[in-house]
């Protein structure tokens, strides 16, 4: 049988590093079984076996309170490892520990791995590995794995088999005698390697949550027994006699962790070196004069990078495509027409529009933003915009999902697993279409440059001013829904801003490439060939003369005309559902009666057609906060669905968006049309 080996850690510990390092590409993620959170799997060979590689999520604690913490929590105990590998920063070694105590108090099958072992020796910290072994009782493997080093003792310490035994920490006089009650009635009632001190501490602690999953992992109630019912109400009689009930038994037992790892990191480490240069990059990151002015700054610099060299590769596989389009066409000589124009310029053209229009941004935008979040930023924004999401009801989490909603919306709703309340994650969801995705980035760009702006900086100032607008309305929406639907206090939640590192440009590129621009890139073509087919039957069935297409737009119009748009515009939003993408094209489509997609030769061409169909700088405004509030797009609404497994908050996340774009457009027009 092949052996599991499973990765557990503090989040950027260099865990993922290490799980990428062992497995290459035979990797995948999927569910663990009755869970929500995502497990990273793969494989490697090693020494003629087959070694299977599990990457827990990132957590701070075994005492569960979010879905990560469970999953990571439940997995050590009851998933199907035979070696856990601990891995720690060496740089923070005190904060690390907490982890690594809970999981060695529960299994035996356990290792440690010392990381980033340059990094410390770069900020002159010196760790004794060979004494925190001994202190811990299993094997510690010095490993720097950006570098290869420790990888290979690794693989050698998991295929003998780690060795050692649970750790034991003095939780006093009182509690170690409740426990000596209670574990040899726990012991004979549990099976498969549970260490029976472990879950009497649980039982002692009244860990509801863990007990119940016990129960589920057993199929019985441990409390169910006489002998352990008898035993527990003993042990809670003696400790309630000395004043200790259960939050006094929790604080009991993390006052004891938190004294031993305080005695293990002032015996191991030998010199705690400098962190001036962190300290002095956080003064100005995250201190109150530099860090909204550096924080709009970047956003701008990626936007102008993004809007400029975005151009020249697009106009490039705009014209593949074309020349494409035409040869697929000439091949398909013969066929009926009907189902060659539909097949050919409705589904092609429209895959062509989407991938032309988001690949160079999105092959731009995120390895940008990568980069940011490899240096160690983007943990910095979250700690800066934290009191304005909290003002608003909502988590300072939600900062980063936020950002993660520049590349895709939907990426952004799955990202928003990271906050634990689920009140707050719901917030988080509904608002996030507010950003401008990758795929609205290319119309804001182009209409604000035609209508509002001239030149590429001053494009992209006012760009940046729309994604700040974008931000201040989702911040408005959380308020509003903070004391409407969804009422609560906002929560707590610890933010580790981890050191600043030297970004590795290669692997960003390649991972930000394969595992973010080439995943969305497809599942947007996947729904916009579909899209294209029903766009070009729309154009071209016309009953009593008149296209479904026009009639759609004659319908729309009225309320097009309060918004300060028309009726072709609101048909293109409409239609623009499976990717907003194409949104322009189909307006262009409309204004020209089209049958097929219409493409435009360049920027001025564009503004000529759409100027001749009365555009005006209000309507360009207008369009810019409708593509910043309107319903999200097909794969955002099915990932919301996925996410909340509630189609009423589905919902809510197309009509609130949608609400606030027709009230705001309104507004807009109606305040223009004083002055006009």
């Amino acid at each position: 049988m092949c052996k599991t080996l499973t990765l557990a850690g503090n989040p950027n510990v260099g865990k993922s590093t290490v799980f990428n390092a062992l497995t290459g590409a035979r990797q995948h993620t999927g569910n663990w079984a009755g869970k929500t959170v995502e497990l990273a799997e793969g494989s490697l060979t090693y020494r003629g076996e087959k070694l299977r590689v599990v990457d827990l999520p990132g957590t701070y604690s075994l005492s569960a309170r979010s879905a990560d913490e469970r999953a990571a929590r439940d997995y050590i105990c009851f998933g199907s490892s035979d070696a856990i590998a601990i891995i720690l920063d060496a740089t923070c070694l005190e904060r690390n520990l907490i982890l690594a105590v809970q999981t060695l108090e529960i299994t035996d099958r356990a290792m440690v791995c010392l990381n980033l072992m340059d990094e410390a020796a770069k900020k002159k910290i010196v760790v004794d590995a060979d004494e925190l072994s001994r202190r811990l009782g299993v094997e510690v493997i010095p490993m720097s794995a950006r570098k290869g080093r420790g990888l290979e003792r690794l693989k050698e310490a998991f295929l003998d088999g780690p060795e050692g035994a649970p750790l034991k920490v003095d939780y006093g006089p009182v509690m170690e005698e409740a426990v000596s009650m209670l574990e040899p009635a726990v012991a004979g009632k549990l099976c498969c390697g549970l260490n029976p001190r472990w879950i009497a501490l649980k039982l002692l602690e009244q860990d509801e949550d863990l007990l119940k999953e016990l129960e589920r992992y057993l199929g019985y109630s441990i409390t169910a027994f006489d002998d352990v019912a008898h035993a527990l109400k003993n042990a809670r009689e003696l400790m309630r006699e000395q004043g200790l009930g259960p939050d006094g038994v929790q604080s009991q037992i993390a006052r004891a962790r938190l004294a031993l790892v305080d005695t293990i990191t002032a015996a191991v480490i030998r010199e705690r070196g400098s962190f001036a240069t962190d300290r002095r990059l956080d003064r100005i990151f995250t201190g109150k004069a530099f860090a909204v002015p550096i924080m709009l700054a970047l956003l701008l610099g990626i936007m102008w990078l993004t809007a400029q060299g975005a151009n020249y590769p697009s106009s490039v596989l705009s014209s593949l495509f074309n020349r494409a389009e035409g040869w697929l066409y000439a091949q398909m000589e013969g066929w009926n027409p009907f189902i060659r124009d539909m097949l050919v310029r409705g589904m092609f053209r429209v895959l062509g529009w989407v991938v032309a229009v988001m690949l160079p941004p999105m092959a731009i935008f995120f390895p940008l933003f990568t980069l940011l979040e490899d240096f160690g930023y983007l943990p910095r924004v979250a700690f800066n915009l934290d009191g304005c999401f909290r003002r608003c009801g909502a988590c300072g989490k939600q900062a980063l999902t936020t950002c993660m909603g520049l590349g895709c919306n939907a990426v952004g709703v799955t990202g928003c697993r990271i906050i634990d309340s689920p009140r707050e994650k719901l917030l988080a969801m509904l608002t996030n279409s507010f950003v401008p995705c990758n795929g609205r980035l290319p119309s804001l760009i182009a209409v604000i440059g035609l209508f509002l702006a001239s030149g590429a900086a001053g494009s992209a100032l006012l760009v940046t001013g729309a994604i700040v607008l974008s931000l201040a309305l989702s911040m408005g929406v959380c308020s509003l829904l903070s004391v409407t639907l969804l009422k609560g206090l906002p929560s707590t939640f610890a933010l580790e801003l981890p050191p600043y590192r030297r970004p590795q440009v290669g692997k960003v590129i390649v991972r930000s490439i394969f595992d973010r621009t080439i995943h969305v890139l497809g599942r947007a073509a996947a729904i916009a060939a579909p899209a294209g087919l029903l766009i070009w039957l729309l154009a071209n069935i016309s009953p009593g003369g008149t296209s479904l297409l026009t009639r759609l737009a004659d319908f729309l119009d009225p309320l097009g005309r309060i918004m300060g748009l028309d009726g072709v515009i609101l048909t293109g939003f409409v239609l623009g559902f499976p990717a907003n993408e194409i949104v322009l094209p189909l307006v262009l489509m409309g204004y020209t009666s089209g049958s097929v997609l219409t493409d435009y030769a360049s920027l001025s061409a564009l503004g000529s057609a759409l100027t001749a169909n009365g555009w005006t700088p209000v309507t360009a405004i207008c369009f810019v906060i409708f593509t910043l509030c309107h319903f999200p797009c097909s794969t955002t609404v099915l990932t919301i669905h996925k996410e909340s497994g509630s189609l009423k908050w589905t919902l809510w996340s197309i009509i609130i968006p949608l609400a606030v774009g027709i009230i705001l457009c309104s507004a807009v027009n109606g305040i223009a049309g004083l002055f006009v």
